[in-house]
């Protein structure tokens, strides 16, 4: 059979009428709206089907004696966005009628821009944006009255979506999202009422915490330490469908993108919308003199007369190249220039930002402080590639910028489980270019800049002409981490003394650096055998002091209240994790040596070591029938017999390391020999002297 033909919608002038007038009176009858319109009752039923069908309205129906007034007509998102639309295009349109006349009458033009810029700069990027904070005398009575709602301990990455709710960073946002402005957000970049915004921005609790609110009440957010910082009034509660948010936000539902692993893993069941009544900002003891709210900026902006400011996004230090690249992208633009790295949640692995920021400052001495500042923006990044450039470009504008530096692979994740780019290394310049005009933000493209030797200068890499007669330097981030690890030579041309102290006083080389070994496998495959042995052998070289931190050990003395279910499992294994990470900050050796059967809690241990040193994992990958054969504490036998109930590798799995940095098997293998393969494989990495 043939598809039904797609509707046909009216000329623009009369959608445009009947859309504004259902908007303005969804509830009036259908008389009143054919009258609105001029238009009979059978016209505007037949022009009502038609938009219905095309998606731009939703019919709902009421109770009214009336039969003319049983039915309501509202605006969808879609129809939201088609009305903003044509609102532009009937501007337009008139301007120009009025231009037109205008000159017929006078013999000159009226000069009047378009819509879109005829606002003067200082009433579009430099007046004050939104906040959504009551005044100190409400928020003290607020605090109070704040007593006896129920409380919501913000995460860290909450704690920074909620301060830039708050501040106008999120602007137009009044609060986490509501449902309808969840699904509009995930399907199509855009909020209910068709305002752009690419990411989504929700509250996630628990069931027990869901199940505890309903729609309509409010809740306290407080920070960690249990300081109250806003009012959630409750407008939306759901379980989203969390596969369609990470294949349509980031591309993939596949966990090796960090915001995917934190969507199923780390985040909450449930979600959470509302308006936000903001009482305080969080508090930062760090950097305080460089965190600036938007308006902050907007007015630091005005004061010195700055018109045109060029943001450069980053959450890397900064080098030589990236002087030069922001130096070029501010002087093409005619811009002043903002450095606005992020200090929130960035990718795991990244430098930290106390570091980071102690480099920038060291970096701004080169810059002329006429034309140049910085400040810190407390975002939480979610390495979301193209989505995220557009979120970037949006965030910047509301902090009074005109124009945004985009780079190759903009806030790329890294690689998939596949070994491929998550995106394109120009996805994220592209969407942001479609969008710019929306935004009221410009791009200006990242250029690869390398060094000419010859000219003792950094250049753009595609402008170079004579590249074959010349020398072009250049040194990658995997390169630099690996001469701070080896602690190698970096060349004064590729970036500040300054910056590379404070980055060797962080990162020392690997030799010097405490880490972590962390054995994991069934229950007699050896893990605690090994480890006692690497204990003793590390102890002998010395220089480091070794802690083990054996599963039975740590139960004892670390965990002696938790049972055996799956979530006491977790929570020992990420005891453990916390103590390895502060053994190995402070430049300790920890070894592990658990049974930790999941995969997800393996990760988040890694991640939470990883940074401050090295996390090497051992699977010892003795068989199950091995384990079971040797069963010294007749464990298996008991489980076979359902004595124990959730026993790894009989009852309850036991999920392989795919990538780990070493794999040992004790069958057949003498202990000596397994600690053998470790202390190479520490040795290969540079964390322990051959």
């Amino acid at each position: 059979m043939p598809a039904n033909p797609a509707p046909t919608l009216p000329e623009d002038d009369t959608l445009f009428r009947l859309l504004r007038q259902l908007d303005a009176a969804p509830e009036g009858s259908q008389r009143a709206t054919a009258e609105a319109l001029g238009v009979s009752l059978g016209r505007l039923n037949a022009l009502l089907r038609a938009v219905t069908e095309a998606g731009l309205i939703q019919r709902t129906d009421r109770n009214s004696p009336d039969k003319r007034q049983r039915v309501a007509y509202t605006l969808t998102p879609r129809g939201a966005a088609e009305k903003a639309r044509l609102v532009d295009s009937f501007l337009a349109r008139k301007l120009n009628e009025y231009n037109a006349l205008h000159a017929e009458l006078t013999g000159t033009t009226a000069k009047l821009s378009p819509q879109k810029n005829r606002t003067v700069p200082m009433q579009s990027h430099l007046a004050p944006v939104p906040e959504l904070f009551v005044s100190y005398e409400s928020a003290q009575k607020l605090k109070m009255e704040a007593a006896d709602l129920p409380s919501w301990d913000l995460t860290a990455r909450q704690v920074c979506d909620l301060e830039l709710l708050m501040n106008g960073g999120f602007n137009p946002l009044k609060g986490f999202m509501g449902q309808a402005d969840y699904d509009n957000v995930v399907d199509n970049m855009r909020l209910a009422d068709g305002a752009l915004w690419p990411m989504p921005i929700t509250l996630d609790v628990s069931e027990a915490f869901a199940g505890a609110v309903e729609e309509g009440q409010d809740i306290a957010l407080r920070d960690a330490e249990g300081v109250i910082l806003a009012i959630l009034s409750i407008s939306d509660k759901w379980s989203p469908d969390k596969v369609r948010e990470a294949k349509k936000v980031y591309g993939a539902d596949d966990v090796a993108h960090p915001a995917v692993n934190y969507l199923h893993n780390v985040a909450g069941p449930v979600y959470l919308g509302g308006a936000i009544t903001g009482i305080q900002q969080p508090v930062h003891y760090d950097f305080r003199a460089r965190r600036d709210t938007p308006n902050e900026l907007r007015a630091y902006f005005r004061k010195l007369g700055w018109r045109k400011i060029v943001a450069f996004q980053t959450r890397n230090p900064l080098h030589r190249a990236h002087q030069e690249l922001t130096f070029r992208a501010a002087k093409e633009a005619q811009a002043n220039l903002l450095i606005h790295p992020v200090v929130g949640l960035t990718k795991p692995g990244d430098v930290d930002h106390f570091t980071r920021v102690r480099c920038y400052e060291a970096v701004l001495d080169q810059y002329p402080a006429a034309t140049t500042t910085m400040s810190l923006l407390n975002l939480a990044m979610r390495m979301a590639g193209p989505r995220e450039a557009v979120w970037h470009g949006l965030i910047r504008k509301n902090h009074g910028c005109t124009h945004m530096i985009v780079g190759r692979d903009h806030a790329g994740p890294g690689k998939n489980s596949a070994g491929e780019d998550f995106y394109g290394p120009y996805d994220a310049q592209d969407l942001f270019r479609d969008h710019q005009e929306e935004m009221g933000i410009e791009m200006v493209d990242f250029k690869h800049m390398v060094f000419v030797q010859e000219r003792a200068q950094y250049e753009p890499a595609d402008e170079i002409e004579d590249r074959d007669n010349v020398t072009i330097l250049n040194i990658s981030g995997t390169e630099l981490r690996r001469r701070l690890r080896e602690g190698l030579e970096i060349p004064e041309w590729f970036s500040f003394p300054e910056v590379v102290r404070e980055l060797r006083r962080t990162s020392p080389p690997r030799s010097q650096q405490g880490f972590t070994v962390f054995f994991t496998g069934l229950s007699g495959s050896g893990k605690s055998t090994i480890a006692n042995a690497i204990m003793v052998k590390l102890m002998e070289q010395g220089g480091r002091p070794v802690t083990l931190l054996d599963g039975d050990i740590v139960r004892k003395n670390l965990s002696s209240e938790l049972g055996f279910s799956k979530e006491h499992r977790d929570l020992n294994i990420r005891r453990i994790g916390y103590v390895a990470s502060e053994i190995t900050k402070n430049g300790g050796i920890a070894i592990c040596a658990p049974i930790a059967p999941y995969t997800v809690t393996r990760r988040a241990v890694r991640e939470e070591i990883e940074q401050f040193g090295a996390f090497v994992e051992v699977h010892v990958a003795t068989s199950l029938e091995e384990c079971e054969r040797r069963d010294r504490k007749g464990l298996y036998k008991l489980a076979r017999e359902g004595k124990i109930k959730e026993f790894t590798g009989i009852s309850d799995p036991y999920e392989a390391p795919t990538h780990a940095e070493l794999v040992v098997d004790t069958e057949g293998m003498d202990v000596d020999y397994c600690a053998q393969q470790v202390l190479l494989k520490l040795e290969s990495m540079g964390l322990i002297a051959a």
